[in-house]
């Protein structure tokens, strides 16, 4: 029997002390836990047409639409004694170049600090300033995410091959300067003629015969537009035509109402309870129907938010939320941890953080790839991994949402990222492409010249492997 040596080198191995303290407990230093302390009094009375509404008036959603800012001119009316000649100039000029129209409700304009309006993150959602705006990037197509031309049925999106995007309406609670559906969502502007999608029972039934004629989808998603438009009878329509169907196991709400008007879900108990009555059908049929909406900035949640929420969660309503990434709203570490702490702290499940889609005029508020990278980084581990959101790049074209690190390349000098979709295209590229304010002075014209633009994206395939 052959005898094992075991041999050991000479050299000395430094040895740690040990310390008699070193297996001891230590306390860990205790966080911030401002993410609990939501905004509780009568904020909107700093507001001079709002200074005498009580608090029962304000929080009533009748009240909340009778009084949503719909044109410019009520827009003026209401700003004319709080800002200054020169910013509602600025505003005016914004508007003329905006892809979206004005619709704001009292809840979200009582939330702008408009004693410094140019720096407020709610203000840069829904109201533009014609000093900020910035030139499209040269790159940036009308419908950039390609959904028209994945539309089998008008207002109905099939790409993944489980999962459908049915765009209900057209309208929406308010309208947001980054909409990705500018080329649909609400009335023509000075930029943009719009793509209808009215509610209609012709339009919804083919879309409904369709998605009932696919066995392979599962999953759809009911959009628009926003559902918080849609009468209590129209929830219950779409929700049980489409649990009707065998193979729909999963539906998805999607509105942006929690966010710019939650009084809706607190006093409109018709349209509250058609909605729960929809998952808890769902539920009873072993299929899963969600609520989706869209906090941006941990501003946007109050204590009116909270009691909105706590609603839908004692009524076993599953929320869950994706945020677009923005600049001066959202882009930087402390306000994202924030956000997730405090929709986890609301059970509102952050799902998506969005790289901000290439939209017709609002070039000012995009960020970069490597902004959502950092961001990324810093966030996970903050909280529990089901409360932490995934950063996706919704790939321009329609490759669908990818992982925002899960690039085959990325060039930070020129701002072009390459991702691959196997699942909806194999072997296709989709280019994403960073604001040109991010890069150096010299990139950015570059994107000016078109032959360069084309040496610069051909270099980006090749390096992808294209």
């Amino acid at each position: 029997m052959n005898e094992v040596v075991h041999r050991v080198s000479s050299a000395k191995i430094p040895i740690t002390p040990k310390t008699e303290k070193s297996n001891e407990y230590v306390a860990r230093p205790i966080p911030h836990t401002n993410h609990k302390d939501l905004v509780s009094d009568e904020f909107w009375q700093a507001i001079p047409q709002f200074s005498e509404v009580s608090e029962t008036t304000f929080q009533d959603h009748l009240w909340q639409l009778k009084n949503t800012v719909t044109r410019y001119e009520k827009l003026q009316d209401m700003i004319k004694d709080i800002v200054s000649p020169d910013i509602m100039d600025d505003i005016t000029q914004g508007f003329k170049k905006a892809p979206m129209s004005i619709r704001v409700s009292p809840y979200i304009f009582s939330m702008i600090n408009w004693n410094s309006p140019y720096d407020d993150p709610i203000r840069k959602q829904f109201i533009p300033f014609g000093s900020q705006t910035l030139d499209d990037h040269p790159k940036l197509t009308f419908d950039s995410l390609g959904e028209q031309r994945d539309s089998p049925t008008a207002g109905l999106t099939h790409r993944y091959a489980d999962k459908a995007l049915f765009l209900a309406l057209d309208t929406c609670p308010v309208y947001c300067r980054f909409c990705t559906r500018s080329y649909a969502v609400g009335l023509d502007t000075q930029v943009n003629e719009k793509v209808n999608f009215r509610p209609n029972q012709n339009r919804w039934q083919e879309a409904f015969a369709y998605i009932a004629s696919r066995p392979e989808l599962e999953d759809i998603v009911v959009s628009g537009g926003d559902v918080y438009q849609l009468k209590a009878s129209q929830i219950t329509e779409i929700g049980e035509t489409l649990l009707a169907m065998p193979n729909i196991r999963r539906i998805r709400f999607a509105t942006k109402g929690p966010v710019v008007m939650p009084q809706k879900i607190i006093t409109d108990h018709e349209w509250r309870d058609a909605l729960v009555r929809v998952v808890e059908k769902g539920r009873k049929m072993h299929k899963e129907v969600v609520l989706h909406t869209h906090f941006n900035h941990p501003k946007e949640i109050t204590e009116t938010t909270k009691i909105a929420m706590d609603m839908l969660m004692e009524r076993g309503v599953i929320v869950r939320n994706q945020s677009v990434l923005q600049r001066g709203v959202n882009d930087d570490v402390a306000t994202m941890k924030l956000l997730v702490k405090r929709l986890s702290y609301l059970n509102v499940t952050p799902y998506y953080v969005y790289v901000h889609d290439l939209v017709k005029g609002v070039e000012d508020l995009r960020t970069s790839v490597q902004t959502a990278l950092h961001i990324e980084k810093h966030v996970r581990g903050v909280t529990a991994g089901f409360n932490t959101p995934t950063f996706v790049v919704d790939a321009p074209g329609g490759g669908g949402k990818r992982d925002a690190h899960s690039y085959e390349h990325y060039d930070r000098e020129t701002g072009v990222s390459v991702y691959t979709s196997p699942s909806v295209s194999e072997g296709t590229p989709y280019l994403y492409f960073d604001p040109m304010s991010s890069l150096s002075e010299e990139m950015a014209k570059n994107w000016l010249d078109p032959a360069t633009q084309e040496v610069m994206i051909n270099d980006a395939l090749t390096q992808a492997g294209f």
